[in-house]
């Protein structure tokens, strides 16, 4: 018995050891966008409390988000999104996409 409890911890010991040594998987593009959707209607949402905010936040993370679409976005969430699409562009290419993607109403 006293073997079997061993044997038993050894093994858990290692796999512990083993999952620890895997390095933490990035999310993926589809995850990202989600979370950054989910962060924006979550700010967006506000004061809103129980049933109202329930369904804010359900219409806003819907695929046709009606209340997200009323709430303008802030220069910076403007920046950081048009920080993203410009991608690897560098140099004026970059500077006139900025100037383009932020002038935009949105």
């Amino acid at each position: 018995m006293k073997q079997l409890m061993t044997a038993l911890a050894l093994t858990l010991s290692l796999a512990f050891a083993h999952a620890a040594d895997k390095p933490a998987s990035a999310p993926s593009a589809k995850q990202a966008a989600q979370q950054e959707k989910m962060t924006a209607c979550n700010k967006s949402a506000g004061d809103k409390k129980g049933d109202d905010r329930q369904a804010y936040m359900k219409d806003c993370l819907s695929a046709h988000p009606s209340a997200a679409a009323s709430a303008p976005m802030t220069q910076q969430e403007k920046m950081t999104a048009c920080n993203k699409s410009a991608g690897d562009k560098k140099g004026d290419d970059r500077q006139a996409y900025m100037k383009t993607c932020l002038s935009k109403k949105s």
